[in-house]
């Protein structure tokens, strides 16, 4: 076991949050979140697709598995924490489609774990990082919570097993849960102190970013022949400082002794491919090759939220609803790393 400690006591005696995944893209937003709350915070994550520098400071980060029993249990015992946000995990679509085991193994059995090591350890609470890839293809958009739940990638069925361990484990012991289903998560934070920074990252906003800024020669689009006005897929994003206000939010409800709950969270608005592209260039002032491709498996056409579920429970308002914003402080974020990269001394 390597432990590593921020500067706070590792033990303490205030109620503390568990941050599973915190060194990956939303989670170190979501521990910043909780600190600016005044939160204590401890962050749970095995490096291996997060960084260790984005671990905020002011909080306690271990380095371990979140599938480690004994080790996550202790942790919860020691820190007194009272509840946990879950976002350790793998997510990539297509990725999940050729490596299913593997997604089954990260996502669900090690979450799994989790839920035990909380169940076991008395946490009352559980904010459980889920996904519109639960509904597949949807009837119709905007998807409601209370639709079909059909996935159509493992990553998809992953998660939706979860979903369903939490509503078990919290029908049988004396736990309370949030499954915040997210759409399409973009952007960075506002005053540039975290953002998506995995070179090799799928996500559109981030990829068509990165060739704004000549990260990559060209970005490539997946199907041009979807069943949408434009012919390419249809997304709700929803900007990552927004998201992790609704975690702060659903951490509140849930403390107030709200009920367990599965909420979307999106805007309710939907923006095509094209309509991205656009933008990222519209903002960057740059004019970079686009390439078409063929389908990707795993993708549905069109994926929009219907948002007012959310709004209506945690009384959640987002700030930065609108598509250029997200586009400008992804690209913030991408010229930070650039200058980050540069700054690091290279050895000879």
């Amino acid at each position: 076991m390597d432990c590593r400690r921020g500067d706070r006591n590792f033990a303490r005696l205030n109620m503390a949050v568990m941050v599973t995944g915190g060194a990956g893209y939303i989670g170190s937003h979501m521990a910043l979140e909780l600190l600016d709350a005044g939160e204590d915070v401890i962050v749970l994550d095995n490096l291996s697709t997060g960084f260790r520098w984005a671990v905020p400071s002011g909080s306690t980060f271990v380095e371990g598995d979140v599938g480690n029993h004994e080790l996550v249990k202790r942790l919860l015992l020691r820190n007194q924490i009272d509840a946990v946000m879950h976002f350790a995990g793998s997510l990539v679509v297509p990725e999940s489609v050729s490596k299913p085991l593997a997604y089954y193994l990260n996502n669900t059995c090690k979450s799994r774990s989790l839920i035990e090591s909380v169940v076991e350890a008395g946490v009352k609470h559980f904010i459980f990082s889920s996904t519109a890839a639960i509904y597949g293809v949807p009837e119709s958009n905007p998807v409601a919570e209370d639709a079909r739940l059909e996935p159509i990638s493992p990553y998809g069925s992953s998660k939706l097993m979860t979903e369903i361990m939490l509503r078990d484990a919290a029908h049988a012991h004396d736990l309370r849960y949030l499954a915040l289903r997210y759409f399409n998560v973009a952007g960075a934070d506002p005053n540039g102190h975290a953002g998506q920074s995995t070179p090799e990252a799928t996500h559109l906003i981030k990829v068509a970013a990165q060739a704004a800024v000549g990260l990559r020669p060209y970005l490539e689009i997946f199907g041009t022949d979807y069943p949408t006005p434009d012919g390419t897929c249809i997304r709700d994003y929803i900007h990552v400082s927004d998201l992790t206000k609704a975690h702060l939010s659903a951490l509140e409800y849930l403390r107030n002794g709200g009920k367990s709950e599965a909420l979307n969270c999106g805007y309710g608005r939907g923006y095509s491919v094209l309509d991205v592209v656009a933008s990222v260039k519209g903002v960057s002032d740059c004019d970079f090759p686009v390439r078409l491709s063929s389908r990707r498996p795993g993708d549905p056409a069109a994926l929009v939220a219907r948002a007012d579920r959310i709004a209506e429970v945690l009384g959640w308002t987002p700030r930065y609803a609108d598509l250029d914003t997200i586009v400008t402080h992804a690209l913030a974020w991408e010229r930070h790393l650039i200058e980050r990269q540069a700054s690091v001394p290279r050895l000879i």
